[in-house]
C-alpha cells in the first residue's frame, strides 16, 4: 500500500550541498507549522527534507517521522499510512481521524509527508485538521504543488548551484567564465561524488571540468538528472555524454533499480508531472516548449492561443502549470511577470508537441510574436524608454535567436529573416552585441540575395556594425553595395544612412575630408527627409567628432549643441550619452580636462544605467586618457586593462579609431616610462580583473586606492580549523567515516558529524572528497 517508516530512514548515499537551502527550511520551521516544499520532479525535495528532519529531529521530544506517499494511490487509505508510520493500532471502531487526534493533541513531534501531489486534496484535508487539533505537531510537507491550506508558507527548492555562465556563442555553445573553481558548486559537486562511485579515481580537473558544467548546465542543475548521467561514467566519458544529451530521455535511464519507479529514470520523473496535469495543461506544456528561457504572460497568449484555446485559457494553464512545479515564475525580474521551463521538462513538452503534429504550426507563430516585436523596436527604442526595451531585448535575446533561426531554417522565409536582423540594430549595438549582429545579418545576407530595398538595409546595419568592430574595409564593402542597391530601389532613407556610416569608416581610417563630406550630404538628407529616430540622432556625433579631430573646436561644439536640442525635445538619452562622449573627445583634445571629465561622467552615468556594453568601454578610454594627461598614469594603465578586458568580446579596441590609438600609444609610453613594465604590467592585470560597474564607478570617481601588485583572491587565505577539527580532516583524508573517526578520537559519531560540518563551511566545500583533497595539498 505505502512505504512508511518508523522515525526516519538513514540517508542511501551521502548528501551533497544545500547548506543554504537547509538554513532557509529550518528558519521557515521555526517561524511556521507547516512548511511545504515545492519544485520539479528530480529537483531534490525529498533529500532536503529528509535532512532537514534529521538535524531538526533533537528539537521533537517524540521525534520525526516519514510518512512516503508516493505509491499510495487511494486517498482514503491515507489515514492508514499515518498510523502505519506512528506504529499506531485503532482496536476500537471509532473513527481513524478521532483516534489520530486524541494520539497526537499532547504531542510534540515533526510529521514528513512525502510526495504528496496526488493526493492533494486528502492531504490538504488532512493537515488542516491536525494544525488547529495538535499544536506540538508539525509538518513538513513535499510536493509538485502546495496544499493551499492557511498558514502554509511554501518555499520552492532551487536546482544545485551552477557555475556562472556567458552567453551561448554562434554554435549555441556555453562558454564558461572561472570554470577552476568547479567543485565549489553543488552540482559539480554532487557529479563528481556520484561519477567516483562508478568510475573511482575520478575527480574534477582543468580537462574535464568545463565538459563538466555544460552536462550541469544543460541538465538545469537537477540532482536526479545529474546522478543518472553520473551512472553513465560507467562506460562513456563525460564528453560523450554531453553530446548525447538531445536524446536524454533514452540516456538517462540507468538508476538505482531500489529507487521508486519515477526515479528510476529521468522520462519516468517528468511523466509523472504530465500524468498531474489536466488535458489541456499537458497541450499547453507542448505548445510553450517552442520558447527559448523565459517568456511572460502576453508571449504565452500570442504564440499558443488559438481557436480551442484562447487567451484566457492560456492565462488558466499558465497559472496551473506554475502550481504544479512544471513552470517557475523567475524572480527579481519585475514587471511583467516572467516564466521559465527547465530544458528537461521543455525537451518533453517538444516530443508531444511533435506527437501532436503542431510543431511548425507553434514555431511559425512563436516566430511571428518575435518578428513584431523586432518591427517595434525601431521606433520604440527612440526617446525616453530605452532602457525597458534595452532589458525586453536582454531578457527575450534567446526566443529572437529562436525566431531567427527558424527564418533561416524553414523554406520561403529569408525576407522575414534579413528584415528581422536589421530591426534589431539597436541591439546589435546599444547592448554591446556587434559580433552576434554580424553573425546573423551575414546568415540573413547569404540567403536572401534578391536585389531590393530589405538586402539594401541589412547591408547598411551589418557595414556600420562592421565599422564599429574596425573592420573597416568590410565596412566600406558593405556600404558601398548597401548605396548602390539604395539608389538602384530609390530609397533614399537607406542611402541617407549608407553615407553617414561609409563617413564613420572613413573616419576611423583617417580619411576627415572624404568623411566631412559624406556626414555633410546625409546630414542634408536626414533633414529633407524629416525623420527622427536614434540613427540620424548619431549623424550628429559622427560630425561633431569629424571637427574636433580637425581642431575645430567651435563647430565641434555648436554641433553638440543642436544635437542636445535634438535629443531634449525627444527624451532621447542613449544618443546623448554619446554626444557626450564626443564632446569630451573634443574638450581632451583641446585641453580642457576639467569639462573633458565631467562630460565623460555625464556620459557614464548614462551609459551605465541603460546598461550600454559598447558605449562603455568606450568612454573608459577616454577616461583613462584624462587620468594620463592628469599624471595619474597608475589609474590610465588600470582603466587600460578594464577597458580591453570589456572590448575583447566586442571587436577591435575603440573602434581602431586613428585619432584615439595614437593617443593611447602615446600615454602608455609615458606610463611605462614613470612607472616601470613591471607596476605597469600589475596595474593593467588589476584593471582587466574588475567588474564593469567597478571599473565604471573608478571611472566616476568611486576609486578605490590601487595597491602596487596583484592582490590575491580571498578564497586562497589560509583557513582557521582548530586542533580537533584538523585532525578530523587528516582522518577524513584516509578514508575513513565518521564512526571510524570517532572510535579513533574516542567522541561520539555526533560530534564527528559537527566537525565535519564546520570543516565544510570554514572550506568552502561541499564534499569530504574536496577535503581529502585540501589535506593532500596542505599536508
Amino acid at each position: 500500500m505505502v512505504s512508511v517508516s518508523g522515525g526516519l530512514p538513514g540517508e542511501p548515499t551521502s548528501f551533497v550541498g544545500r547548506r543554504q537551502a537547509v538554513a532557509e527550511v529550518k528558519r521557515l520551521m521555526s517561524a511556521s507549522r507547516l512548511v511545504t516544499l515545492t519544485g520539479a520532479g528530480g529537483v531534490g525535495k525529498s533529500r532536503l527534507a529528509l535532512r532537514v528532519a534529521r538535524d531538526v529531529r533533537r528539537a521533537f521530544p517524540q521525534g520525526a517521522w516519514l510518512i512516503e506517499l508516493a505509491k499510495l494511490q487511494d486517498p482514503s487509505l491515507l489515514y492508514h499510512a499515518l498510523f502505519e508510520a506512528l506504529e499506531l493500532r485503532n482496536r476500537s471502531t471509532r473513527a481513524l481521524d478521532a483516534v489520530l487526534i486524541e494520539y497526537l493533541v499532547d504531542k510534540r513531534l515533526l510529521l514528513v509527508l512525502d510526495n504528496c501531489e496526488h493526493l492533494l486534496d486528502a492531504c490538504s484535508e488532512l493537515v488542516s485538521r491536525l494544525l488547529p487539533a495538535a499544536p506540538g505537531v508539525r509538518f513538513l510537507v513535499t510536493s509538485r504543488q502546495s496544499l493551499g491550506v492557511a498558514g502554509e508558507h511554501v518555499w520552492p527548492v532551487p536546482s544545485l548551484s551552477l557555475p556562472d555562465v556567458t552567453s551561448t556563442n554562434n554554435n549555441g555553445e556555453l562558454t564558461v567564465n572561472d570554470p577552476r573553481q568547479g567543485s565549489q558548486y553543488e552540482s559539480l559537486a554532487l557529479f563528481e561524488e556520484r561519477a567516483t562511485a562508478v568510475l573511482p579515481g575520478f575527480e574534477l580537473s582543468g580537462d574535464n571540468e568545463i565538459a563538466v558544467t555544460r552536462l550541469c548546465q544543460r541538465l538545469d542543475g537537477l540532482p536526479l538528472a545529474i546522478e543518472l548521467a553520473a551512472v553513465q561514467m560507467r562506460v562513456l566519458s563525460v564528453e560523450e555524454i554531453v553530446a548525447r544529451l538531445e536524446d536524454r530521455y533514452r540516456l538517462l535511464t540507468s538508476g538505482n533499480r531500489g529507487a521508486l519507479p519515477r526515479h528510476q529514470t529521468l522520462r519516468a520523473a517528468v511523466e509523472w508531472s504530465f500524468d498531474l496535469c489536466s488535458e489541456q495543461e499537458r497541450v499547453l506544456w507542448a505548445r510553450l516548449s517552442v520558447f527559448a528561457g523565459g517568456f511572460d504572460l502576453q508571449a504565452a497568449e500570442s504564440v499558443c492561443a488559438d481557436e480551442g484555446m484562447n487567451a484566457q485559457d492560456v492565462f488558466t494553464g499558465v497559472a496551473g502549470l506554475v502550481q504544479k512545479s512544471v513552470l517557475t515564475r523567475e524572480k527579481g525580474i519585475g514587471s511583467p511577470a516572467r516564466y521559465r521551463m527547465l530544458e528537461t521538462i521543455r525537451q518533453f513538452g517538444h516530443e508531444r508537441l511533435v506527437d501532436d503534429g503542431k510543431e511548425l504550426i507553434v514555431r511559425r507563430q512563436h516566430r511571428d510574436h518575435y518578428f513584431r516585436f523586432a518591427e517595434q523596436l525601431y521606433a520604440g527604442c527612440f526617446g525616453p524608454d530605452q532602457k525597458q526595451w534595452s532589458q525586453r531585448l536582454r531578457l527575450d535575446r534567446a526566443n529572437l535567436w529562436r525566431a531567427l533561426d527558424f527564418c533561416l531554417t524553414e523554406p520561403g522565409e529569408s525576407r522575414a529573416a534579413i528584415r528581422m536582423a536589421a530591426a534589431l540594430w539597436y541591439y546589435w549595438i546599444a547592448c554591446g552585441c556587434l559580433r552576434d549582429g554580424r553573425y546573423w545579418l551575414g546568415r540573413a545576407l547569404a540567403k536572401h540575395t534578391q536585389p531590393d530595398r530589405d538586402r539594401a538595409w541589412a547591408l547598411c546595419i551589418n557595414g556600420y556594425i562592421a565599422g564599429l568592430q574596425g573592420d573597416i574595409a568590410q565596412s566600406i564593402v558593405l556600404l558601398d553595395e548597401s548605396c548602390a542597391l539604395a539608389r538602384q530601389s530609390g530609397d533614399e532613407r537607406v542611402l541617407a544612412h549608407a553615407t553617414q556610416f561609409l563617413g564613420m569608416s572613413f573616419l576611423l581610417k583617417g580619411d576627415l575630408a572624404t568623411a566631412t563630406t559624406m556626414w555633410d550630404r546625409s546630414l542634408a538628407e536626414h533633414r529633407a527627409l524629416d525623420e527622427l529616430n536614434c540613427l540620424t540622432g548619431i549623424a550628429y556625433i559622427h560630425r561633431s567628432l569629424a571637427a574636433a579631430c580637425l581642431g575645430d573646436l567651435d563647430s565641434a561644439t555648436d554641433i553638440f549643441r543642436e544635437c542636445q536640442k535634438f535629443c531634449a525635445a525627444h527624451g532621447e538619452q542613449w544618443v546623448m550619452s554619446w554626444a557626450l562622449w564626443a564632446i569630451s573627445f573634443a574638450r581632451l583634445i583641446d585641453g580642457d580636462l576639467s569639462e573633458a571629465r565631467a562630460r565623460i561622467r555625464e556620459a557614464l552615468g548614462i551609459m551605465q544605467n541603460l546598461d550600454d556594453l559598447l558605449g562603455q568601454p568606450a568612454c573608459l578610454d577616454v577616461a583613462a586618457v584624462i587620468s594620463a594627461a592628469e599624471g595619474d598614469v597608475t589609474q590610465f594603465a588600470r582603466l587600460l586593462g578594464a577597458s580591453d578586458a570589456m572590448w575583447r568580446p566586442i571587436g577591435n579596441p575603440r573602434f581602431g579609431f586613428y585619432a584615439f590609438n595614437e593617443l593611447y600609444a602615446e600615454c602608455e609610453t609615458r606610463a611605462r616610462r614613470s612607472l616601470g613594465d613591471s607596476a605597469f604590467d600589475a596595474a593593467y592585470e588589476q584593471g582587466a580583473q574588475l567588474t564593469i560597474r567597478r571599473a565604471v564607478g573608478e571611472a566616476l570617481g568611486e576609486k578605490t586606492k590601487p595597491s602596487t601588485t596583484v592582490s590575491a583572491p580571498a578564497a586562497s587565505a589560509e583557513p582557521s580549523l582548530t586542533r580537533r577539527e584538523r585532525e578530523t580532516a587528516m582522518l577524513v583524508a584516509k578514508g575513513m567515516s565518521n564512526k571510524g573517526i570517532a572510535e579513533q578520537l574516542v567522541i561520539s559519531p555526533r560530534t564527528v558529524e559537527c566537525h565535519v560540518e564546520h570543516i565544510l563551511v570554514k572550506l568552502g566545500f561541499n564534499t569530504r572528497t574536496q577535503i581529502a583533497a585540501w589535506v593532500r595539498q596542505k599536508f
